[in-house]
C-alpha cells in the first residue's frame, strides 16, 4: 500500500465556498486525490500515524460552525467605516435639493416692538405757550413683516451648484461600494487564512505523530540493543521540536482568527468552526477583467467623478463674472403710540414694496481671474489624477493575475511535490526500521515532506488571495 493514497484524504479534498466568488460558471483547479483504501492487512506504525491524522471535516473545533457567506454578511453589516460612509451618503442626498443651489426665495419674517421712556423739558421763545415739564412719558413704535428675496441670475451658478450637489452623491456612492467590495475581500482573505491555518496545524500534527512512532521505535530498539542511545536522544530531540512547531501553528492559527474576529466587529476572543477547504478558479480572463475595471472599478469611477466635479468649479468660478439679478418684496406694519403730548398720539402704517437689485462686479483686486485660473488648473490636475488611477489599477490588475496564474502552476507542481515526499517518507520509514538508514536521513525526509505539504497549502491559499484581489479590483467580487 502507498503511502500518498493513504494519507490523501487528510488534506487534499477541496469544496466550493462562496457564492460571491464561484458562482459564475467555472472550472476550479482541484487537488482532490482518491480516498485511503482499506487493507485487511495489519497497519505499519506509518499507516497507524496517518490513520490517527485529523481532517478539516474531523478535527475537534470548539464553537460555532462559521461559514463564508456569514463571514461575508457579518463584516459588511457591522463595519464601522461603511457605515461611516453610508451616513455621508445620507447626509450628500439631503442636501441636494433646489433650495440648497438657490433656486427657491429666502423668506424671513421680522419684528420690531420699541418702548420709549422720555423726560420733557421744552422752553418756547413765545410767551405763550408757556415752559412744558413733563416726566415719564411713555412711547411705543413697532415694525413688522415678512421680506423675500429671489435671485433671478447669477451667471448660471444656480445650475452649476445643483450639478455639483449631484456629483456628491454620486461621489459618496461610489465611496461605500469601494470600502463594501474592501471589506469583502478583507473579510474572505481572512476567512480563508482561518483555512490555512488549520490545514498546517493538521500538518504539523500529522508530522508530530509521525515523530512519535519514530520515538517508540528507537526506545524499542535502543531498549533491546539493536540501535544506540544517539538514536533515541535524536528521536527525542526531533520529537520536541515538532512539538514546538505545532505549539507555535496554534500560536498563528489564534492569531488568523482574531483577525477574523475583528473584521466581523465582534469579541476578539470568539471561539468558532471552519469546515472548509480552498478552491482555486482557472477561468479568469485577463481581458474581462480589464474590461470590468475599466467599467465598474469604484476608485477609478471616484476619480472621473471628481474630474467633473473640477468642470463644475471652473463653471462656478466664471459665475462669478456675471451680473447677480435679485427680486426683493417685502411688507411693512408699523404701529405708534405716543404720549409726548404734541404730533401724532396714535397711528399705524402698512408698507408694501417689489424692487429688483442687481450687482455687477467691477473689480476685486483680481482675486476673480485668480480663482478662475485656480479652478482650471484644478481640473488638469484632476484628469492627471483620473489617468494615473487608472493605470495604476490596471497595472495592479496584470500583477495580480500574473500572480494568480503563476500560484496554479506552483499549486499543480506541489501536488506533485507532495505526492512524491509522501512515498519518500514511506520508504525512508521502513529502511529506517530495519536499519538500511540513518536517524539523519529518514528526518531530513520527513522535513521534506512537512514543507511539500506546507507549500502546498501556501500556493492554494496564495492563489486564492490573487484571485481575491482580481475580483475586487475588476469590480466583480459582489456578484
Amino acid at each position: 500500500m502507498k503511502y500518498g493514497s493513504l494519507f490523501s484524504l487528510s488534506f487534499l479534498t477541496f469544496l466550493v465556498c462562496f457564492q460571491a466568488l464561484a458562482q459564475q460558471p467555472n472550472r476550479p483547479y482541484s487537488t482532490t486525490q482518491p480516498a485511503r483504501p482499506t487493507s485487511s492487512t495489519q497497519p505499519t506504525p506509518m499507516q497507524r500515524a496517518l490513520q490517527r491524522t485529523n481532517t478539516l471535516a474531523t478535527l475537534p473545533q470548539s464553537g460555532e460552525l462559521l461559514t463564508l457567506a456569514d463571514v461575508v454578511t457579518a463584516a459588511v453589516a457591522n463595519n464601522y467605516q461603511i457605515r461611516v460612509n453610508q451616513s455621508q451618503e445620507l447626509i450628500a442626498r439631503n442636501n441636494n435639493v433646489r433650495g440648497n443651489a438657490g433656486f427657491l426665495p429666502t423668506v424671513s419674517f421680522g419684528f420690531q416692538n420699541n418702548f420709549l421712556l422720555q423726560n420733557l423739558r421744552q422752553d418756547f421763545f413765545t410767551n405763550p405757550p408757556l415752559p412744558q415739564r413733563v416726566y415719564g412719558i411713555f412711547n411705543r413704535n413697532a415694525t413688522v413683516g415678512p421680506t423675500a428675496v429671489y435671485t433671478l441670475f447669477n451667471g448660471f451658478g444656480r445650475e452649476a451648484t445643483l450639478d455639483r450637489l449631484g456629483q456628491l452623491v454620486r461621489i459618496s456612492e461610489v465611496n461605500t461600494r469601494a470600502n463594501i467590495e474592501l471589506t469583502l475581500a478583507d473579510a474572505t482573505t481572512g476567512y480563508y487564512d482561518v483555512v490555512r491555518q488549520l490545514q498546517r496545524l493538521i500538518a504539523f500534527q500529522q508530522a508530530l505523530d509521525i515523530s512519535r512512532e519514530r520515538l517508540d521505535l528507537a526506545r524499542a530498539t535502543y531498549e533491546v540493543g539493536t540501535r544506540s542511545k544517539v538514536d533515541y536522544l535524536s528521536a527525542r530531540v526531533d520529537y520536541n521540536a515538532d512539538s514546538a512547531a505545532l505549539l507555535a501553528q496554534q500560536l498563528s492559527l489564534k492569531n488568523a482568527k482574531i483577525a477574523l474576529n475583528t473584521l466581523l466587529v465582534r469579541d476578539l476572543n470568539t471561539e468558532f468552526a471552519i469546515r472548509d477547504t480552498i478552491l482555486a478558479r482557472t477561468d479568469l480572463s485577463l481581458p474581462e477583467l480589464r474590461e470590468s475595471l475599466k467599467q465598474q472599478n469604484p476608485f477609478l469611477a471616484g476619480a472621473v467623478l471628481n474630474q467633473r466635479l473640477a468642470a463644475i468649479d471652473v463653471r462656478l468660478a466664471k459665475a462669478l463674472q456675471y451680473p447677480q439679478v435679485d427680486l426683493l418684496g417685502a411688507y411693512g406694519f408699523n404701529p405708534t403710540d405716543n404720549q409726548a403730548g404734541f404730533g401724532t398720539r396714535r397711528g399705524r402704517n402698512e408698507t408694501y414694496s417689489v424692487s429688483v437689485r442687481m450687482a455687477i462686479p467691477v473689480f476685486n483686486g483680481g482675486n476673480l481671474r485668480r480663482q478662475i485660473a485656480n479652478a482650471q488648473i484644478n481640473q488638469r490636475i484632476t484628469a492627471d489624477q483620473t489617468a494615473n488611477q487608472q493605470l495604476q489599477l490596471i497595472s495592479s490588475l496584470e500583477q495580480s493575475y500574473q500572480q494568480h496564474r503563476n500560484s496554479l502552476a506552483l499549486l499543480n507542481l506541489e501536488v506533485q511535490n507532495y505526492q512524491i515526499a509522501l512515498q519518500n517518507v514511506d520508504i525512508a520509514y521502513d529502511r529506517y526500521r530495519i536499519g538500511n538508514s540513518t536517524f539523519v536521513e529518514f528526518r531530513d525526509v520527513q522535513r521534506n515532506s512537512v514543507t511539500a505539504q506546507t507549500r502546498l497549502i501556501d500556493a492554494s491559499f496564495n492563489a486564492k488571495s490573487a484571485e481575491i484581489e482580481l475580483l475586487r479590483l475588476s469590480s466583480t467580487i459582489t456578484r
